[in-house]
């Protein structure tokens, strides 16, 4: 490494060190295009060796790249650390993305003042491409992004835009029915759900897959749709019970918003799993914090971010939109497991 006050290394300093041309230690700076792997690792070393660090803007200019990627949250910024999900898409994204040395630029836009900075910010070119995370059906940034034609991979369908947009979803209506069928089976007659926001996929197919295995003319009452926080979760549990006292299962859209149900049906008198067996979704940290342990649908979060990066990278290089949808697993703890 260089000494604090040496000149600092060049170009010309790794091609002399790698014994290539100057050239060569360019191409390779800019993605290794017509580079052989014997001089990539001279390369490799002398930048290593010399302690030299690519100036990106330079790099920027001539690619015409801005060598990083955007995540984008269009929920407000106090769900980024509330609801883990997000923080782990996030990290899982960002390793994914290290592999192919570029980082993630966080931004979220949660309000209108957020969204227009955001744009602003992503239409001046910073980001070659976007991770959109919780979008909600008639939010203005996925129109914005598609007609800045800004490569776009939503996590979740795109309500609206599925054939415009790329996505990577999990399989919401097919966990929501195992998870019904599960508490079915576990001995609830008198089931209820607790539903995420209609304007989101999440919410319309996990309400969907319940529904279903209601059967036709099921009660939609049965069904308070909430906003994927804590509080929501307590706030549609008082209701159901208020509503329903005879329900003895409960479906919850998330994690999070289980765990706030779970401390108000115990404020109410009524005990987890012994008279009212509740199943989460997601299988987040909240899921093993809960008491009692809460019995979920497992997202495959890596595979998540993994194959949105994978579905970015191919857009960024002009690739068609396309989509992924993972498979959920159930995962059964004690708030369904009746003595």
């Amino acid at each position: 490494m260089p000494r604090r006050g040496a000149k600092r290394p060049t170009i010309r300093d790794v091609a002399e060190r790698a014994g290539v041309s100057r050239g060569t230690v360019s191409r390779y700076l800019n993605g290794g295009t017509f580079v052989s792997p014997q001089a990539a690792r001279k390369v490799e070393k002398a930048i290593a060796a010399t302690g030299y660090v690519a100036n990106h803007s330079a790099r920027s200019l001539a690619t015409g790249r801005a060598g990083s990627i955007g995540f984008l949250l269009t929920e407000p910024q106090q769900l980024l650390f509330e609801d883990p999900n997000f923080s782990t898409l996030y990290r899982c994204a960002a390793a994914a993305l290290a592999e192919h040395d570029l980082p993630l630029v966080l931004m979220v836009a949660g309000s209108p003042s957020e969204r227009r900075q955001v744009l602003r910010y992503i239409e001046a070119g910073h980001v070659d491409g976007v991770l959109l995370v919780s979008s909600h059906e008639g939010n203005p940034v996925v129109k914005a992004l598609l007609d800045a034609r800004v490569p776009t991979v939503a996590c979740g369908r795109p309500l609206g835009f599925e054939d415009r947009m790329g996505y990577v979803a999990a399989d919401d209506r097919g966990g929501a029915r195992t998870m019904t069928r599960h508490l079915l089976d576990a001995g609830a007659r008198h089931l209820a759900m607790i539903a995420g926001p209609a304007d989101t996929s999440g919410g319309q197919e996990r309400r969907a897959g319940f529904l279903d295995v209601l059967g036709p003319g099921a009660d939609e009452s049965l069904v308070v749709p909430a906003d994927y926080t804590r509080e929501g979760g307590a706030r549609a549990a008082r209701s159901l019970m208020e509503a329903h006292p005879e329900t003895d299962g409960l479906f919850v859209a998330s994690d999070l918003m289980a765990a706030g149900a779970v401390e108000e049906l115990r404020r109410a008198g009524r005990r987890v799993p012994e008279d009212v067996l509740v199943g989460g979704f997601d299988d987040s940290s909240f899921a093993l914090t809960a008491e009692p342990a809460l019995t979920t649908m497992r997202q495959p979060f890596r595979r998540i971010s993994a194959e949105m990066v994978r579905l970015l990278l191919e857009a960024v290089e002009g690739q068609d939109p396309a989509a992924v949808i993972l498979p959920t697993t159930l995962v059964v703890r004690g708030s369904t497991a009746r003595v």
